[in-house]
């Protein structure tokens, strides 16, 4: 049953009636299906790698609130079900700990659950999740079966959405609806006059820990007239139950479906004890008083502020966990407008840095103009600004208003941003300030003491995060400079033949792999060579650049394909590096429509030919590069007739996790055969867009294109 839209989410008066919830009925009748207490259904954004959380069912939206909004590359299950195209298990809470820490941190609780992904052949939309309480062993086949299927029966109805231009989302989640009468909850008035009777109280909690049901001796265990309590959250509407363990114990009760209690103390002196009796339409909750602990404690009454809430925490917790995977600048601007700015309510961020004396823009979010951040960037440091002064005293600076910015800063009235109140907050790392991360608010925002001490703690968070991505950013512009300086900046096919050739670094990870091409105009025949050199580290670019040196020697002098492989391998070992290379060599002779090749333990290039069919040729080869000083590399003689096509490439084109390659040489195959006619600087495009390895990139990409053209 429907619990309405999120706060927020409700649409505006006048407009058209809602459409049909297709995502939350899927959901639902899955749950079912599978005997599931809860679950959800991400979307793919169209414009940007990123899964958003469409709809909920079985339990609040704020126990996912840190993944409402996801990478494709996060390691969370609905991701990997979404990039990897398969089906993830998790079977409960160790295994949870084990393969996604992010997730057992916030949800340390008993539960099982699968995610899977929501596409058709050709494309992904998103993916779904679903939980099952406490700990099981493995996915049954008729759960699988009904998994799958509902899954692809979603991809269809977003096809057909996609199609007709009516996209599917902002839609309810799946909530039980709160007892609003007692004679809802407890099925008639006479059930309800004998829970009144009891001597002890009986609360019932929706989903969401809302009271739907206190009798008279709740309320007075608890201090309030029954009336102030009903559908307020207990943790919220009653001061002394405002602790973190208290709603912990309810989520867990509603994750793991298991029996759970814990003992409050109720000021001055008394001791209450609370136990938690779980559905999948909420909790039965059995208050008395806990005669043994006050006699074993006698402690005193608590004072002082109550602790922060706990999706705050929870929050907290996820965040410095994403934080840890960020790679680059880009990675913890986007990590921070993912996961901060929902989760303390601003609606714009900038991250500054200073260098060189001057204050420098490395990313922003949310601002309607563009233009009126980056016009901030190269300004000098002496400039009089809140940004320029926090990141000098290290400092952290609150704006309630515009008025308080401006009367602080009276220039900022000449430089208006739209926004209404900001958080300037330095980034310390190291003990050395490394930036500043300003958060803009759209209307008038007062920050109390306890949200100050929050944002000041993610300020710690983002600079560690920074201050690496900086550092990783700095590394990786020289080590692919390295990379690229060693590789042609440019092709010089000889008579007869067109080239093209595509280079693109991994995504993952800091380092550089050793992946080359290179084509030789020498004289009478031209040569084109491919390779790739073990390990992804400066090492291996730079044994690549000796290796492609060599084999232009060796060309050059005039050595047959089998004789310049065998140089090159004798070379590689007689530098003594301990790394080994793979190697495609080919001898070009387009004038007698042919090319002799010579192979070291490289992947088979693929030959489309002018009537658009193509195959995967099958070459005589000998070992990796660097192995056995006497290995011989025999070669094979292919046709290449006017109008052929020659795909050289890498392993990273091909090779991704949860992908056979030789389903993705099929789908290359297909692509080439389908496509193959276009002008080879545009083929080329689309066989990197295309690749199964260059999607999600682990792996250095290299790919050369050669085609057979008739100049006569």
């Amino acid at each position: 049953m429907s619990d309405g839209p999120e706060p927020g989410r409700a649409p505006a008066a006048g407009t058209a009636p809602a459409r049909q919830p297709v995502l939350s009925l899927e959901l639902a009748t899955l749950l079912e299906e599978v005997q599931a207490h809860s679950g959800a259904v991400y979307l793919l954004r169209p414009d940007e790698p990123v899964l958003e959380m469409a709809v909920m069912a079985g339990m609040p939206r704020a126990f996912a609130a840190p993944w409402e909004r996801v990478g494709l590359s996060a390691p969370i299950p609905v991701a990997d079900a979404a990039r990897e195209r398969r089906l993830v298990w998790v079977g409960g809470e160790a295994e949870m700990a084990r393969r996604y820490p992010r997730i057992s941190v916030v949800l340390p609780y008993p539960f099982a659950l699968a995610a899977a992904p929501v596409a058709t052949e050709r494309t992904v939309y998103g993916a779904v999740f679903v939980t099952w309480p406490g700990t099981r062993a493995e996915l049954s086949d008729r759960e699988r079966e009904h998994l799958t299927a509902a899954c692809a029966r979603l991809a269809l109805r977003l096809e057909r959405a996609a199609r007709q231009d009516r996209p599917l989302g902002n839609e309810p989640d799946v909530l039980a609806a709160p007892a609003s009468f007692v004679a809802e909850t407890l099925g008639s008035v006479e059930a309800a006059r004998m829970v009144s009777r009891l001597p002890y109280g009986l609360i019932s909690l929706d989903l969401r820990g809302r009271i739907g049901f206190l009798n008279a001796a709740a309320a007075e265990l608890l201090g309030r007239p029954a009336a102030e309590l009903l559908g307020t959250v207990p943790w919220a509407s009653v001061p002394w139950l405002n602790d973190p363990m208290y709603e912990d114990r309810y989520r867990a009760a509603l994750v793991s479906q298991q029996v759970t209690s814990f003992v409050a103390l109720r000021p001055p002196g008394e001791w209450l004890s609370f136990r938690m009796y779980p559905s999948t339409t909420g909790l039965s909750v059995r208050v008395t008083r806990a005669r043994a602990v006050a006699e074993m404690t006698g402690a005193a009454p608590q004072t002082g502020p109550g602790p922060y809430r706990l999706v705050t925490i929870s929050q907290l917790l996820s965040l410095a966990g994403a934080l840890t995977e960020a790679v680059g600048v880009r990675d913890v601007v986007q990590l921070v407008w993912n996961e901060v700015v929902p989760a303390v309510g601003s609606q714009a961020l900038a991250v500054l840095r200073a260098q060189g004396g001057r204050l420098h823009v490395l990313g922003h979010r949310g601002y309607p103009d563009p233009h009126v951040v980056e016009r901030f960037d190269g300004l000098p440091l002496s400039e009089r600004t809140p940004g320029t002064h926090v990141l000098s005293n290290g400092v952290p600076a609150f704006f309630d208003s515009k008025e308080q910015l401006e009367r602080l800063y009276p220039s900022r009235h000449h430089t208006p941003d739209g926004f209404a109140a900001w958080a300037y907050l330095p980034l310390i790392a190291s003990g050395r300030p490394v930036g500043t991360c300003v958060l803009a608010y759209a209307e008038p925002h007062v920050f109390p003491a306890d949200e100050r001490a929050v944002l000041a703690s993610l300020g710690g968070l983002i600079a560690q995060a920074l201050e690496r991505a900086l550092l990783y950013d700095a590394k990786h512009r020289l080590a692919h400079g390295l990379q690229q300086a060693l590789l042609p900046h440019s092709l010089t096919p000889p008579p007869g033949i067109e080239a093209a050739a595509r280079y693109l670094p991994a995504t993952h990870g800091m380092e550089i792999g050793g992946d080359f091409y290179d084509l030789v105009p020498s004289r009478p025949l031209a040569a084109a060579v491919i390779g790739d050199v073990q390990g992804h580290n400066v090492t291996a670019a730079g044994l690549m650049g000796q290796i492609r040196t060599g084999v232009r020697a060796y060309t050059t002098v005039g050595q047959a394909p089998h004789e310049v492989m065998s140089s090159t391998n004798r070379l590689l070992i007689d530098l003594g590096s301990e790394l080994f290379a793979s190697c495609l060599y080919l001898r070009l002779d387009p004038a007698r429509g042919r090319a002799v090749m010579a192979r070291a333990g490289h992947p088979p290039p693929l030959l489309r030919r002018p009537d658009g069919r193509v195959r995967v040729l099958d070459l005589a080869g000998g070992p990796l590069l660097g192995i056995d000083a006497s290995a011989r590399y025999p070669t094979t003689e292919v046709a290449l007739v006017p109008g052929s096509v020659l795909v050289l490439y890498t392993d990273g084109l091909v090779e991704s996790p949860g992908i056979d390659i030789e389903d993705a040489l099929v789908d290359l195959g297909g692509l080439l055969a389908e496509i193959g006619d276009q002008p080879l600087e545009s083929l080329a495009d689309e066989v990197v867009r295309h690749s199964a390895g260059a999607r999600g990139r682990v792996d250095d990409v290299a790919v050369l294109l050669l085609r057979a053209r008739d100049d006569g």
